[in-house]
């Protein structure tokens, strides 16, 4: 923490809390991609030439994460060796002169960023798996990134964006996106007091609600800022939607507790849980690719003829 002056409710505040782990609840059985996802993590299903993972890894260190806490289960070694050192493929490239393609591989995790696992047992929901990194994020403030969820922003990353915000207001933050009215029943659904603010005071929130019960049309999507009094919520919160732990639910009662923030982010949304948003952020990514862009543009329009 670093020093911090300002006043707040007749009581100076000594240190600002910052934002430096992250959590990845990654222990999803990936079932929507079958049979691709059977023996390999629907995390490590890549966008052109990198996997899901690592794009949510690199908006978390460019945001200030320097601790990374994957949320796994058996079948998610994958991810493990992915963000490890491969000897062998090192000593290899170095051996034949490939240097771009060896700075590749090294940096995929950058120099002062650390990797911790654990293990979620049985698929209890989202809520579940950020409680078991409890011990690990302690008594600090930590964002919440699902890989699903790839944001694309020409302005500065996501999380960025909402680390930005946290070192201003000292309080959790949920990003937010504005959806149709037949969708509410795919999000938790935030009730603000304007839905046009950019950072608005969260009033309420709800599970997959039915159009006609949804408070707003600001549906959160995966990256969050949050106080660590949520973990204390969280024990304490009964299986909800889908007979699953729903981090949304222990949202509702911090409300009663803290202030939380809906933050309508700057970026583009690609919903990479489901195949069409798979796809479409599959062809965004290759059209702005510097090496196939032009390329794969021509390709595209070949097609369509």
């Amino acid at each position: 923490m670093v020093p911090f002056t300002s006043l707040r409710g007749g009581i100076i505040n000594l240190y600002m809390m910052k934002v430096t782990k992250a959590i990845f609840p990654v222990a999803g059985l990936g079932t929507r991609f079958l049979p691709a996802t059977k023996a390999n993590p629907k995390e490590m299903l890549p966008i052109v030439d990198k996997p899901l993972i690592q794009y949510a890894v690199e908006e978390a260190v460019d945001a200030g994460i320097t601790e990374l806490i994957f949320v796994t289960n058996s079948s998610k070694r994958a991810i493990e060796d992915h963000f490890d050192s491969n000897f062998e493929l090192e000593a290899t490239l170095q051996e034949r002169g490939k240097k771009e393609l060896l700075d590749i591989v090294k940096g995929i995790l950058p120099d002062g960023v650390s990797c911790a696992y654990i293990r979620q047992k049985s698929p209890q929901g989202l809520g579940h798996a950020v409680l078991c990194a409890r011990q690990l994020v302690m008594n600090e403030p930590f964002a919440v990134l699902l890989a699903d969820d790839l944001i694309d922003s020409s302005v500065q990353p996501c999380l960025k964006q909402m680390v930005d915000q946290f070192n201003k207001i000292q309080t959790s933050i949920i990003a937010v996106e504005k959806i149709s009215a037949d969708e509410t029943k795919k999000y938790g659904i935030v009730d603000v007091a304007s839905a046009n603010e950019i950072l608005a005071t969260v009033r309420g929130i709800v599970e997959k609600p039915d159009p006609q019960q949804a408070p707003s049309n600001l549906g959160v999507v995966g990256r969050y800022v949050l106080m660590p009094r949520i973990f204390g919520l969280l024990e304490n919160t009964v299986k909800g939607s889908n007979g699953e732990i729903q981090l949304t639910d222990a949202i509702a009662k911090l409300l009663h507790e803290e202030k939380v923030y809906a933050y309508q982010f700057h970026g583009k949304r690609y919903d990479c849980g489901s195949k069409l948003g798979y796809l479409e952020a599959t062809v965004a990514y290759a059209l702005k690719h510097p090496e196939l862009a032009n390329d794969f543009k021509r390709s595209l329009e070949s097609l369509v003829e």
